[in-house]
């Protein structure tokens, strides 16, 4: 499968958000010095009283964020995950998730794709720490079609804290213009009878491919596309997984608390389903091109491929 378009989904937060700054006074962006790479930049040229570059200071950000909500602000809040979610988690939970201030948390630059950063910058657990915590909602974007509508959908979000995983890559487009993102479902973007690939992130675009290969095969794979990792769309899985009797989960994180830990969490109390999950086995990166990581780690095509053949020949 050949893709025609390419993108990066913070470039589509960035450009988003500061279209809704014209649309909404109420917003406010803050960054922890990383302004030109979340792309929050954008927001600071055209609204530079309502942007803050709170330095090398994570936590105090996330502090600073909290107190905006409480204001009647909607902030959304901005720099790599292993800083937003690694360095601030205990302001995170304590300031932002336990009073269930309505935080928009952003992070980029998540996920192996990271690349020549190398594994101390890959943030690879960043799913398991934001999805444990009570009131929190987690998203991970498709492409950059999502991640354009998942940031209006956050920036109407007053129920509670959001966070946003986005990637510093351009990755395939998936998904049509027009996308309305609704939180708590999962799209089936390709319909299928003999194993359900649920994915999210980059590894949509991957599962997409896969889908064709194993279509040689003989073999038919159902795609879903699982961006809401938290509140999951226990309908749709479970209605796949009755159908297709098979399930192979698809994370650019580790496997363990992800993606793959919350379905098969469903799976085992509603339908127990045979699982393969597809993500890090308990390992850290390495410096490397996104491409070939990804492809020397099995989180490509390939490597769902071979996955859905070992779930089926149980």
């Amino acid at each position: 499968m050949k893709f025609a378009r390419f993108e990066g989904t913070r470039d589509a937060y960035g450009a988003t958000l500061a279209k809704l700054g014209h649309e909404d006074p109420r917003i406010v962006a803050l960054t922890a010095d990383l302004a030109g790479s979340t792309k929050t930049s954008l927001f600071a040229k055209e609204h530079p009283s309502r942007f803050f570059n709170m330095g090398v200071a994570e936590a105090d950000m996330m502090g600073v964020a909290a107190g905006f909500a409480m204001s009647g602000f909607r902030p959304f809040a901005s720099t790599f995950a292993v800083f937003a979610t690694g360095k601030a988690w205990e302001q995170v939970r304590q300031v932002i998730a336990y009073p269930k201030v309505p935080v928009r948390i952003v992070a980029t630059h998540a996920g192996l794709t990271v690349g020549e950063d190398g594994a101390s910058h890959q943030m690879l657990e960043d799913l398991t720490l934001m999805r444990v915590l009570p009131h929190m909602t987690v998203i991970v974007p498709a492409d950059a079609i999502e991640a354009a509508a998942v940031t209006r959908f956050a920036a109407s979000h007053d129920e509670g804290p959001v966070y946003v995983r986005l990637s510093r890559e351009k990755f395939p487009i998936v998904l049509d213009e027009g996308y309305a993102f609704e939180l708590g479902k999962s799209p089936i973007l390709a319909a299928g009878t003999d194993v359900s690939i649920v994915a999210c992130g980059v590894m949509v675009s991957a599962a997409l491919q896969a889908r064709e290969l194993l279509g040689r095969d003989g073999i038919s794979a159902e795609v879903v596309n699982a961006s809401s990792v938290k509140p999951l769309d226990r309908e749709t899985i479970l209605a796949s997984a009755k159908k297709t009797r098979a399930v192979v989960t698809a994370e650019e994180h580790q496997v363990a608390g992800g993606l793959g830990s919350a379905v098969c969490e469903l799976l085992a109390e509603e339908r127990p389903t045979p699982v393969v999950r597809v993500g890090m086995q308990d390992e850290f990166g390495q410096s490397g091109s996104a491409d070939v990581l990804l492809a020397h780690y099995g989180l490509d095509a390939h490597g769902l491929v071979a996955a859905a053949k070992r779930v089926l020949a149980r």
